[in-house]
């Protein structure tokens, strides 16, 4: 897919390196071989479709709040990567700032499995109002009507969200299903981005995901491209079938045709919600390592 700028962002993906970071949360679901990525292979992917950044989230599955491989593979970036960390009720200043100087720039809320952190009650207000604090914003993964019972939370927060997936719909209830709905009354107000990623974990369908083209055209409308990124989910944990990076990208210029729509997205939006910047001196191969 060729577009009208030298430098793109993935915005969401993993480094799941067992090797060098054993998995630390054993209790909910485990990564197999297959479902795993280090820094030097996701280089190597980004370098053959000619992304040259990326915004990393830490996977609940295998580490939780242990961030020290996401924080790893951003050091060793040259600047290209940042990072979404997960955090608990628990996490210290001192925690919280050696994340933010290890490039995190948000915390991720993962509604969907036991174990993780939840934004209810006053530990959740406080939690939100320290993520806040640090200049972050909360990312959040939910399916459904999930939005439904995080809006309110957030909302109270004042907080900046972004959320993951195109809110992760479900495709048999239709555009109108009331938590698909407040998600595209959030877009609207502003101080939101969505993600554009993640139809394989929502649609009912193969390739190209049919089912997931409506929802992701009323997510563009509602939000704008200024407030729309893409992310490839790399390397695709939970996923019952072969993924392959190569269509997922794809998928980006099936909704948006337009080069300068794919642009924005690719490049504009995300370098504004965060933070990334041009090098002053040509990428080097991504797979160098």
């Amino acid at each position: 897919m060729q577009d009208t700028t030298p430098w793109a962002v993935d915005s969401h993906a993993h480094i799941i390196d067992t090797a060098r970071f054993p998995l630390s949360n054993l209790l909910g679901y485990v990564p197999q071989a297959n479902e795993c990525g280090t820094a030097p292979e996701f280089r190597a992917t980004l370098s053959s479709h000619g992304i040259t950044h990326a915004l990393l989230v830490n996977p609940f599955a295998g580490y939780a709040t242990d961030n020290s491989c996401m924080l790893d593979a951003i050091a060793t970036s040259e600047g290209r990567f940042k990072g979404i960390a997960l955090v608990g009720h628990d996490t210290d200043d001192r925690t919280f700032q050696r994340l933010a100087d290890g490039g995190v720039i948000g915390a991720r809320f993962n509604t969907l499995f036991s174990g993780s952190t939840s934004l209810k009650g006053s530990d959740g207000a406080r939690l939100l109002a320290r993520v806040k604090a640090q200049g972050w914003f909360a990312q959040v993964y939910f399916h459904d009507d999930g939005f439904l019972e995080l809006l309110p939370l957030l909302d109270a927060a004042g907080i900046p969200i972004v959320v993951d997936h195109c809110g992760c719909p479900d495709t048999a209830r239709g555009i109108e299903q009331p938590g698909f709905q407040a998600l595209l009354a959030a877009g609207r107000r502003g101080n939101s981005a969505v993600k554009l990623s993640g139809a394989f974990r929502y649609s009912k369908q193969g390739w190209p995901y049919e089912d997931a083209q409506p929802y992701v055209k009323a997510l563009v409308e509602a939000f704008t491209l200024d407030n729309c990124v893409w992310g490839s989910d790399w390397p695709f944990v939970r996923v019952p079938h072969r993924m392959d990076y190569g269509p997922v990208f794809d998928l980006l210029a099936h909704w948006l045709p337009d080069p300068t729509a794919r642009r924005k997205v690719l490049w504009d939006t995300p370098a504004r919600w965060f933070g990334f910047s041009t090098p002053t001196v040509a990428v080097q191969g991504q797979a160098d390592a």
